[in-house]
């Protein structure tokens, strides 16, 4: 009975998670290497940088995605709609419960990854005008220099530079060193191409690599190196690979070359061919200036026959001695204005001599000094009176002045408490302080005795 009451009381409750985990173990490890055929819809890349999209065919789909580390490796760029094989394994996103294809490898159907890339590259080069054929320019017919990007070790090298010297054996070639294949191969040649630009005296920069597949010739199609060629203000020839390999760098560089041989061959004519062309330059410049010499002199002969040119120096000789009279009268016309201008010049002088300021200034300068020597008798008169004036006032202050009295042995008698003078002897009583002013000193004393003039009476101090 209790079996029947409770059929699953044994069962195992499971969460979401657990189930999702599970499911997310067993797709992995059994779907772990898929290579897989679809159509790409729904492709959106945000700013992460990862790349959602989904694989259908007709009847069912495929969430997928391709992380970023894995999309830089990709030769092309994939679309809506475009067929492609993909590589990867099944992985269950539990946040949604959702499985989807993880992608490490994507190829496009029908055509290879590499071929795709370089008609999408070309596609887009070809729409910015880096193949017009407006911006080629021509190459120099004799460079200064020659400079050339490609590996300093091979064939390619020693060949370009065996046939420049046998062309030209004191030609100028400077050699910039890169790699021509592997990765950072397209980065050493975009800095080699910039890198002559700026280097003096060179005209011309090859391009150049031997033959090989289209995954060994790569680097020559990557942007980096179609935009330094594009970008390079001396002519560039692009020599890479054989006659029937085309790259994204032969379509943008000034001219290409079938091979690197080709290029050495292209960018300098023999020295021989060029001596040659000038020695033909020359003889012909002799000829034709024989030529131009042997007419002007038959038209010289034909003038002197009809006398037309019969003194070539006559018309010469008579402007000369034109020149000569007209130079005289010329002369003579000036020495003559010179004269009257010279007269007219002393008959103003002598019409204005009495205003000459330097007259004038001489007579003020005589009256100047006759006043300057009444002024000095003057002065001397007025000071010889004031002298004798003065002389006579310091007289009359001698004679009535105190101290000329005091000399004669008179003196002053003052209070020695206040500095009255005293003038009269009951001013003073017996014992009192006085003070004697005489010519020279003072005398400080005590009255003994008062006596008034005309009295017998004396006045003691007791």
């Amino acid at each position: 009975m209790e079996q029947a009451a409770f059929p699953f009381a044994d069962r195992e409750i499971l969460t979401v998670s657990d189930v999702n985990e599970r499911i997310k173990i067993v797709l992995e490890d059994t779907f772990f290497d898929l290579w897989i055929e679809g159509e790409i819809s729904n492709l959106r890349t945000p700013s992460s940088g990862h790349t959602y999209l989904t694989l259908k065919d007709e009847h069912s789909q495929l969430r997928s995605v391709l992380f970023k580390m894995q999309r830089r490796y990709l030769r092309f760029d994939p679309k809506d709609g475009m067929l492609v094989i993909a590589r990867g394994r099944l992985a269950v996103y539990e946040p949604r419960g959702e499985y989807q294809l993880v992608i490490d490898y994507m190829e496009p159907k029908g055509v290879g990854a590499l071929q795709l890339a370089f008609e999408q590259l070309k596609s887009r080069l070809a729409q910015a005008g880096f193949f017009d054929h407006a911006r080629k320019r021509p190459l120099p017919m004799l460079p200064r220099a020659i400079g050339i990007v490609t590996s300093p070790t091979g064939a390619v090298i020693r060949d370009m530079l065996q046939i420049l010297r046998r062309r030209f054996v004191n030609m100028h070639v400077c050699l910039y060193p890169v790699r021509v294949q592997g990765a950072g191969a397209a980065e050493e040649i975009s800095q080699g191409i910039a890198a002559l630009n700026g280097y003096p005296g060179i005209d011309v920069i090859i391009v150049a690599r031997g033959g090989g597949s289209i995954e060994d010739l790569w680097a020559f199609n990557e942007e980096p190196v179609a935009r330094a060629i594009y970008g390079s203000a001396i002519p560039v020839i692009s020599a890479v690979g054989h006659e029937i390999d085309y790259t994204i760098a032969d379509f943008v560089a000034d001219v290409r070359a079938p091979t690197p041989s080709a290029a050495a061959e292209l960018v300098i004519r023999r020295k021989s061919e060029l001596q040659d062309g000038l020695q033909i330059a020359v003889q012909r410049l002799e000829r034709a200036m024989h030529h131009h010499l042997e007419g002007l002199r038959a038209r010289l002969n034909a003038a002197q026959q009809r006398r037309v040119l019969q003194d070539p120096w006559a018309p010469l000789h008579i402007l000369e001695q034109r020149l000569d009279e007209l130079n005289g009268r010329l002369e003579r016309a000036a020495r003559s204005r010179l004269r009257r201008a010279q007269e007219v010049l002393e008959r103003g002088a002598v019409a204005v001599s009495h205003l000459n300021p330097l007259a004038q200034i001489g007579g003020l300068r005589e009256r100047l000094a006759e006043l300057d020597r009444r002024l000095m008798a003057s002065q001397s008169a007025v000071l010889r009176r004031d002298r004798e004036a003065l002389e006579r006032s310091t007289a009359t202050l001698q004679a009535l002045s105190p101290l000329a009295v005091l000399a004669r042995g008179y003196g002053i008698c003052r209070h020695q408490a206040d500095g009255q003078v005293i003038r009269e002897a009951d001013a003073v009583a017996p014992g009192m302080p006085v003070a004697i002013t005489l010519w020279r000193g003072t005398l400080q004393c005590t009255v003994d005795a008062v006596v008034m003039k005309g009295s017998d009476d004396a006045r003691t101090d007791i």
